[in-house]
Order: structure tokens, then C-alpha cells, then sequence
């Protein structure tokens, strides 16, 4: 019984940890990147070992596969030739160029737009901060009835003030917590 109350109690305190649980102990599927995976040519043993080209240092292999370094960079390949004259117009008309580090900066603006889940442990220190919500609450039945009255005497919808739900009266103990 007692090993039954110390689990029951160590489980919260594990799940405060922080972090994701399922996924440090094991419990989700983490497959790898398609694109990021490669084949490796196997190894053999030529049968004469004379004959064979010396090996440069440094030099690719010649029997590994590559997979394109824009498929893997998600860069787009250089083009062999130059462009062509309505190639040329079409950029002209298309304006300026993207910067060069274009991609880093769409990331950092993603990045900021893109707010992560919170943790257990920041929802308990943080926890006032949902309370708040932007934005200007409209009272539903005083605007139901606004609505009626402007269509009843045939005037606009938007004729008259929007009614503004007011806030709940706060008490003397709801500063404190």
C-alpha cells in the first residue's frame, strides 16, 4: 500500500518534469526524414587488387548514389544555360529580387507567429495570463435586440451603438488570486 501511494504521488511530479513524457519514454513514433535518408553502396572485394585506381583523399566516391543536393538542401538547381530573352522580360516585370537570406527570415517570422504548447510546469507559475483575452466583448441579447429594432424600422444594420458586455465586478479576494 504504501509503494502504491508513493507512485500515485511521484507520477504528478514526473509529469511536471516539463518536456513531452510520451516521447522520452518511448510511447510515440518518431520515423526518420525521407529525405534524409541514403542508401550506402555495399562493400565487396575486387578479385585482383592490382589494376585498381589509387584512392585520392578527399574525392567522392564513384559507387555511392547521391541524391541531388536540392532534393536533400531544398535549394533549386543551377541552370545551364543563360536565360532566355522572355525569361529575362518576365523577371523585369516580376520586380526585385528576393534577398539572399530570404529563408532565414521567413523562418524567424514563422517562428514568432508560431507560439509552441505551453508545458505543465509554465500553466501552473503563468496561469492568470489565459484570463485576458483581446478583444472588445459585444452583450449578445442588447445587440439581438438593436438588430430587431433597426430591422423592424427599416433602417441599417449598422445604425446605432454596439452594446459592449461589461466586465464582472471583481471582488476583494479576486486580486489576490
Amino acid at each position: 500500500m504504501k509503494l502504491f501511494r508513493t507512485v500515485l504521488l511521484g507520477l504528478p511530479l514526473l509529469a511536471g518534469c516539463g518536456g513531452d513524457t510520451a516521447r522520452s519514454f518511448g510511447f510515440t513514433r518518431d520515423p526518420p526524414d525521407e529525405f534524409q535518408v541514403t542508401t550506402r553502396a555495399p562493400l565487396s572485394v575486387p578479385p585482383r587488387m592490382s589494376g585498381l585506381p589509387l584512392p585520392t583523399p578527399g574525392a567522392p566516391r564513384p559507387q555511392e548514389q547521391r541524391p541531388p543536393a536540392s532534393a536533400i538542401l531544398g535549394t533549386a538547381p543551377q541552370a545551364a544555360a543563360a536565360p532566355s530573352g522572355a525569361e529575362r522580360a518576365l523577371l523585369a516585370q516580376a520586380g526585385q529580387a528576393a534577398p539572399d537570406n530570404i529563408r532565414s527570415q521567413v523562418d524567424a517570422e514563422s517562428l514568432r507567429l508560431d507560439r509552441p504548447e505551453r508545458s505543465v510546469v509554465d500553466r501552473l507559475m503563468f496561469w492568470r495570463a489565459d484570463q485576458t483575452q483581446p478583444g472588445t466583448a459585444v452583450d449578445a441579447q442588447r445587440e439581438a435586440q438593436r438588430l430587431r429594432e433597426n430591422a423592424a424600422l427599416g433602417r441599417e444594420s449598422t445604425d446605432g451603438v454596439t452594446p459592449v458586455a461589461q466586465p464582472p465586478r471583481r471582488g476583494l479576494l479576486d486580486s489576490i488570486f
